[in-house]
């Protein structure tokens, strides 16, 4: 038995990138930044690790209408290890594959309560468009 589970609060480092796959699935990918205020760079600055997020389905879609650069993120989901060959070089590239996210912040900001909490419908629907 093993368990990859990975939680993480932090800000969005870029947009969403959105892909409607050929099979249908819908797939949104953005980078989340987390600091470490113990740890300190050679300017005394806390330590920033940057992760790729990925996420599938609605909670792809959600992420595309309301994920924006600089928003506070909470994340659940399990890491994802793949390797790619460039130029004849073997590369890996780590992911964190999201299964549930959560809006943190101001409530005043647009979207800051939805989240999928792993059914992939949003839990308060007062800000959904629709």
């Amino acid at each position: 038995m093993g368990i990859n589970k990975v939680i993480l609060v932090g800000n969005v480092g870029r947009d969403v990138d959105f892909r409607a796959l050929p099979t249908g699935t819908n797939m949104a990918k953005f980078s989340l930044a987390t600091s470490e205020p113990r740890f300190k760079d050679q300017d005394g600055q806390p330590h920033t690790e940057w992760h790729n997020i990925v996420a599938w389905g609605k909670l792809a879609e959600i992420c595309n209408q309301y994920v924006t650069k600089g928003k506070q993120l909470y994340i659940e989901g399990h890491i994802r290890t793949r390797t790619y060959e460039k130029d004849g070089v073997k590369r890996w590239f780590t992911e964190i594959h999201a299964e549930t996210i959560e809006f943190l912040g101001r409530r005043s900001d647009p979207g800051a309560q939805i989240s999928d909490g792993g059914t992939g419908y949003p839990d308060d629907t007062d800000d959904v468009p629709f």
